[in-house]
């Protein structure tokens, strides 16, 4: 499953953005990247404001039919997701297959509980000077898990 080109991440305690663009990169430059622990990866800044503007884009919608409008991702791995194809060229072939490249989960699944992790000095949470929240805390006010 996982060959020596491969990635393992685990997010706890990581900025979510930082974690999604080293991903990101690593994506494409070809390396299969497996994220872990999204749930518990952090969101810097005022809860109230982030939560805000998370259901500000929840409201989004179509004026045609209520079924077909924007699906706006609630559970913490396909927010993830969303946001990491915002960071790739998604529409051309190389982004394409750069996202394939990523897997998320929301924890570690038991193939992965005895495998390496690596964590991103750049990305740890610890360094902030800032209020921050959960991701889960994110998804559970939004409607998700």
């Amino acid at each position: 499953m996982t060959n020596n080109k491969s990635v393992i991440i685990d997010a706890s305690n990581l900025i979510f953005g930082r974690i999604l663009s080293y991903a990101a990169k690593q994506a494409l430059e070809g390396q299969e990247v497996i994220i872990l622990n999204i749930s518990k990866a952090v969101i810097s800044g005022d809860r109230k404001s982030t939560i805000a503007r998370a259901k500000v884009k929840l409201t989004t919608r179509t004026l045609a039919s209520q079924d077909k409008g924007p699906k706006h991702p609630r559970r913490p791995e396909t927010y993830a997701k969303r946001a990491l194809r915002g960071m790739l060229p998604h529409k051309q072939p190389k982004g394409k297959n750069a996202y394939k490249r990523v897997k998320i989960y929301p924890d570690i699944p038991e193939e992965y509980s005895d495998k390496q992790y690596q964590k991103i000095s750049k990305a740890d949470a610890s360094k902030l000077k800032c209020r921050y929240m959960l991701l889960e805390d994110l998804s559970k006010e939004i409607g998700g898990v």
